[in-house]
């Protein structure tokens, strides 16, 4: 993977999000209903409470007890229960389907960009513009860029754009976005 993230503002959080996928996957599948720093700052909070960050880890954890480690103060995401259930179930996905290792989602094989998106879309808690935002973070900012991966990414891969969290790269670029969204959502309701 590329160099370090700064999707949080905080150095350690985006060190932990460079350095482990399924940090970052984890952070993506916590994006939605909440400011996009907060949800990937959900990862950090986890490694915190189990002394690390490890998918195996919580694959093989009891639910009850990681849902508890999850929604304890300052929880990991406004619906800190029903996502706690949803990155469990994420991390035993990852483990059944790829032994642990999350990279097997776009390297395994040597998928383009369209068989990325379809496993990005299968895994558990990921729609369509989940995995579409997630295939552009990874091509834009982490250097996995299979073939045709622009063009699955759809609007979300377009070089320039300031649409979703694939494009913050620092605060200004996320306060780019925040307008975009912002902008976005005035036109639907409009």
């Amino acid at each position: 993977m590329a160099g370090t993230l700064h999707l949080t503002g905080d150095p350690e959080t985006d060190k932990l999000l460079s350095e482990d996928p399924f940090a970052l996957l984890t952070g993506m599948l916590l994006d939605q209903q909440i400011a996009m720093e907060v949800a990937f700052s959900g990862p950090r909070k986890i490694a915190e409470r189990m002394g690390g960050f490890s998918v195996r880890k919580i694959a093989e954890s009891d639910l009850d007890e990681f849902v508890e480690l999850c929604v304890a103060k300052p929880a990991i995401h406004r619906y800190g229960g029903s996502m706690g259930r949803r990155v469990h179930a994420l991390a035993q996905y990852i483990v059944e389907h790829y032994d642990g290792d999350t990279e097997a989602i776009w390297t395994k094989g040597d998928p383009d960009g369209k068989e990325v998106l379809k496993r990005l879309k299968a895994l558990p808690g990921f729609g369509d513009q989940k995995a579409r935002i997630f295939l552009a973070l990874l091509g834009k900012q982490r250097g996995v860029q299979p073939k045709g991966w622009r063009e699955a990414a759809g609007a979300y891969g377009e070089e320039g754009s300031r649409r979703s969290i694939a494009d913050v790269t620092g605060p200004e670029s996320l306060a780019e976005v925040r307008s975009f969204k912002k902008a976005a959502k005035a036109a639907v309701k409009g």
